[in-house]
């Protein structure tokens, strides 16, 4: 659920789905943070962060919440999987450095939930992303329902 207070946040696609418009928030908006050490094997040709890499960055994020020890959130015979992505690249990041992740939920369905993240380098937003991921059964490769237990850890990360 999206808080009525951010309205201005949120953006309609052509398909009437609601998105939260990350571009305007920084780091400290969402509930879960951490950070990434940017390695010189990173970079690509014209010296920044290869794209691809973004994605791994991402994934920190996911991860630590994902599958955390503290906080467990699978079943014994699931595994989370990304159904979707969407990620925009807003400003280079350049080597040396950190970059700091941030990550918070949007919405909790049934066995899915969307996960929104933005990456920033000195403070400086450089991307943003939208990832549906999927609690899947293991042994049948199908989508299976979030526990009520998980569901209301997950609550506790939602964006404001």
């Amino acid at each position: 659920m999206i808080s009525m207070d951010n309205l201005h946040d949120i953006t309609i696609n052509d398909k009437g789905e609601k998105h939260m418009n990350l571009k305007n928030k920084v780091l400290a908006d969402y509930p879960s943070t951490t950070y990434d050490k940017i390695r010189y094997r990173d970079t690509d040709k014209q010296g920044h962060v290869n794209n691809a890499v973004f994605s791994q960055f991402f994934e920190t994020g996911r991860v630590e919440i994902l599958y955390s020890n503290d906080i467990p959130l699978y079943c014994d015979h699931c595994s989370f999987v990304i159904a979707a992505k969407n990620t925009d690249f807003i400003k280079e990041i350049t080597w040396p450095g950190e970059v700091e992740i941030g990550t918070g939920i949007t919405k909790i369905g049934n066995s899915s939930l969307i996960m929104v993240q933005g990456l920033y380098q000195n403070n400086m937003l450089c991307a943003t992303s939208e990832t549906v991921v999927v609690q899947m059964d293991e042994l049948t490769r199908k989508s299976y329902p979030l526990h009520e237990i998980t569901k209301d850890t997950l609550t506790k990360l939602m964006m404001k």
